[in-house]
């Protein structure tokens, strides 16, 4: 692929929760010359947005269809239950299921979390969103349980989360278009959330790192002190060692006084 035919741009969806912010700055220190875009979507919405062409790449929930998209986990969310500060939960370090048994467990519509089967007692309505079920909580309606991440996206003062072992935990993906071989700038996208350096990166669009200034400053020492012509480094030649209080060589001069035995 030449330079011409490189995109003039690389649109990342990612879903709430997910923090792409770390690989955008190194993406920009790397292709500055790239714009790289970024596209909000619902965990839900994600898989087709990639599919449908709207996003180059996404940080999406798993799971996705592999017929039509690759993936590559990155990690898996610890899930907590999200409860008022006043709640009795609060004085443990974590909360079992059995705990939660007689809780009212709030189950938002865009929950992201596979149950087989739902924990506590459930609500006379679901939630539409996280976002309404939070507030649901806050108002001592029951509790939620979520992925850390959103715990967080969605903090309130008057809230807090302790982590609920033994529960379905969500795991985040990069994912792209199957294909037969990635695009070049996915392929990009992908050493950098793998931690490839920008000399082992897959890629070819990867702008080489420029020399600092400390870097320039020791070639250019190693220039002076190599190079020839006028100002270079001069070097001793070989021969026979000064004698003691002597000079080297056959040069002339005064003999110091023999050392007494």
């Amino acid at each position: 692929m030449t330079g011409s035919d490189i995109p003039s741009s690389f649109r990342l969806a990612y879903v709430p929760g997910v923090t792409p912010t770390k690989w955008v700055r190194v993406w920009h220190e790397r292709l500055p010359g790239t714009p790289l875009e970024l596209v909000q979507a619902t965990a839900a919405d994600a898989p087709g947005l990639l599919a449908d062409g709207g996003a180059d790449a996404g940080l999406v929930r798993l799971p996705v269809d592999r017929d039509v998209l690759a993936a590559i986990p990155l990690y898996t969310e610890t899930t907590v239950v999200v409860i008022p500060k006043d709640h009795v939960a609060t004085t443990a370090e974590e909360v079992s299921l059995a705990e939660l048994a007689d809780e009212i467990v709030l189950h938002p519509l865009d929950d992201v979390l596979d149950w087989e089967t739902l924990p506590g007692r459930p609500a006379v309505e679901r939630p539409a969103t996280t976002a309404d079920a939070i507030e649901l909580v806050a108002a001592g309606v029951g509790v939620l349980l979520v992925p850390q991440s959103l715990a967080r996206l969605h903090h309130r003062k008057d809230l807090t989360y302790r982590p609920v072992p033994e529960t379905p935990e969500s795991r985040v993906a990069l994912s792209w278009p199957q294909a037969e071989e990635a695009p070049e700038l996915v392929e990009e996208f992908i050493g950098i959330v793998r931690g490839r350096t920008v000399n082992s990166t897959r890629g070819r669009a990867a702008t080489p790192q420029r020399p600092t200034a400390k870097a320039k400053e020791k070639a250019k020492g190693k220039r002076a002190g190599t190079g020839g012509g006028q100002g270079a480094a001069r070097h001793k030649p070989a021969g026979r060692k000064p004698s003691p209080g002597g000079r080297a060589g056959g040069q002339s001069g005064k003999r110091g006084k023999p050392r007494g035995r």
